[in-house]
C-alpha cells in the first residue's frame, strides 16, 4: 500500500466516523403547555436530547408523560410552547412536511377501499412516480414485509399484524432517512407484536434509518432500541438515558430469555417503576 492509499483509507474511515456521529434530531429545552377547561397545564417541561445518525432511540415513560406529544412536535404536527427542535441543523416548522422524515402512527390508517399494493404505493402515486417504477418498488416492499401472496388483498382480509406491516411499508417505501414511530404495535397481542419486532429489526438492519420510537412497553424498548430515553410522569421531563448494549442482530424471542435482557429490564424498571408510582399517587 502506498502512502497516498493509506492516507485515502484514513480519510474514508474518518468520514465514516463523522457520519455516524452526526446529529440528526436535536431537541433543546422543549416545553409544551395545553389549555383544558380554561386551565393551563404543562405536558412537557425542559426536555433536551439528541439522536445520532443510524441510532434507534426509544422514548419510554408512563401514560400521559408527553411521549407522543414530543414526537408530534418533532414531526412538525404540533406547535411548541418553548425550546427548539432541529433536524439536520434545520429548525422544525409546524405544518411543514420534511421529505427526510417518515411517520408511523398508532393505528394502521389504511384506506379500506385500496388493496395492499395500492395502500403501500399511495405515497409514490401522490409523488407522481412513473407506473412501472412504482410497481417495481411496491413489489419489493411487499416481499420485504413478508406479504407475498397478499398484494391484492384488502385491509378487512388481513390480521392486525399484517395491516401494521402494510402501514410500515407505506412509510418506508418513500425512503425516509428519519423514522418517527408512535406506539405502532401497542394494540397487537404479544405474539403478533414479537413478529412485528422481527420485521422492523430486519428492515432496520438493512436500511439503518435514524429511528425515534415511542413506547410504554419496557420489553419492547429493550428489544428494539440502542438507547432508551426515560421520561418522568407528567409533566414529562428527561429522567434518564440508558444504553442498550445488546449485540445485533437480535432475535426478539430468544433475547427475552437472556441474562442481559433480565439485567437491563430490572435496572431500568427500578427507575420506570418510580414514575408509575408517582402517576398512581397523582
Amino acid at each position: 500500500m502506498t502512502a497516498a492509499q493509506g492516507s485515502s483509507l484514513a480519510r474514508d474511515r474518518s468520514d465514516d466516523v463523522a457520519a455516524a456521529a452526526r446529529t440528526r434530531i436535536a431537541v433543546q429545552r422543549l416545553v409544551k403547555r395545553f389549555n383544558a377547561g380554561g386551565r393551563d397545564f404543562v405536558a412537557v417541561d425542559d426536555v433536551s436530547f439528541e439522536v445520532k445518525q443510524g441510532e434507534f432511540v426509544a422514548l419510554l415513560g408512563p401514560s400521559g408523560c408527553g411521549k407522543s406529544t414530543i414526537l408530534n412536535m418533532v414531526a412538525g404536527l404540533l406547535p411548541r410552547s418553548g425550546g427548539r427542535i432541529l433536524i439536520d441543523d434545520d429548525a422544525v416548522e409546524t405544518g411543514k412536511v420534511n421529505p427526510r422524515v417518515g411517520y408511523v402512527f398508532q393505528r394502521d390508517t389504511l384506506f379500506p377501499w385500496r388493496s395492499v399494493e395500492q395502500n403501500i404505493g399511495y405515497g409514490l402515486e401522490i409523488a407522481g412516480l412513473p407506473k412501472a417504477e412504482r410497481a417495481r418498488r411496491v413489489a419489493l416492499a411487499v416481499e420485504k414485509a413478508g406479504l407475498t401472496g397478499f398484494a391484492q388483498s384488502f385491509p378487512r382480509m388481513l390480521s392486525g399484524g399484517m395491516r401494521q406491516r402494510v402501514a410500515l411499508m407505506r412509510t418506508l417505501i418513500l425512503e425516509p432517512e428519519i423514522l418517527l414511530m408512535d406506539e405502532p404495535f401497542g394494540a397487537l397481542d404479544t405474539h403478533t407484536k414479537l413478529e412485528m419486532h422481527k420485521t422492523l429489526l430486519d428492515i432496520w438492519e438493512r436500511e439503518r434509518q435514524t429511528v425515534l420510537f415511542v413506547t410504554h412497553d419496557l420489553g419492547e424498548a429493550i428489544t428494539l432500541a440502542s438507547r432508551i430515553i426515560l421520561l418522568s410522569a407528567r409533566p414529562g421531563r428527561l429522567k434518564d438515558d440508558f444504553e442498550v448494549a445488546v449485540p445485533r442482530p437480535r432475535d426478539p424471542v430468544a433475547l427475552r430469555e437472556t441474562a442481559e435482557f433480565g439485567r437491563l429490564y430490572s435496572h431500568i424498571w427500578h427507575s420506570l417503576g418510580e414514575e408509575f408510582r408517582r402517576t398512581r399517587a397523582d
